[in-house]
């Protein structure tokens, strides 16, 4: 069973969805975030302030690697799959699919949201500058695009039919 990477802009459901799917698809639900501050002992927030985000981008390139072939589901952060050397390795053992949200269903997510660095230190204008900026690289990264404007379900029966 491959690995499920699931991508997209912070706020567009991988977590959501990835746990949901996981479930229903049998498999073990990783949120890549989660795994990287149980690895660091320390929350993203905290190693984005003592390390920068340098470091951060290196603990994401590690878990990728590390989970490339676990055959689970693997929500990544938001900017993981915007390194071309994280879609690479992401592939060898493993598909990944991207959830192609709105922006405005995306900021009304994160907007304000403490543990999400980058999230909390922009204004919406910047946030919106990123989504922009990302969303080509998500593409570029992405095997299969899923439509994320659904209900979480929806998005699942979208990855079902992507996974084939």
């Amino acid at each position: 069973m491959k690995t499920i990477f699931l991508c997209g802009f912070m706020g567009c459901g991988k977590s959501t969805v990835g746990k949901l799917y996981a479930s229903k698809s049998g498999r073990i639900f990783v949120d890549m975030d989660s795994y990287i501050e149980d690895y660091e002992h320390k929350t993203i927030a905290e190693i984005f302030r003592d390390k920068g985000e340098a470091h951060f981008r290196k603990l994401e390139r590690d878990a990728v690697e590390r989970l490339s072939s676990s055959g689970y589901v693997v929500a990544t952060g938001g900017g993981a799959m915007v390194d071309p050397r994280n879609a690479a390795a992401a592939k060898k053992g493993g598909t990944v699919i991207f959830i192609d949200t709105p922006f405005e269903a995306c900021y009304s997510r994160i907007k304000g949201d403490k543990r999400r660095p980058l999230a909390a230190n922009s204004s919406r204008e910047e946030l919106l500058d990123r989504f922009e900026a990302r969303k080509g690289a998500y593409l570029a990264a992405a095997d299969r695009t899923v439509d994320g404007s659904g209900s979480p379900i929806e998005i699942c029966e979208l990855i079902k039919a992507a996974e084939v």
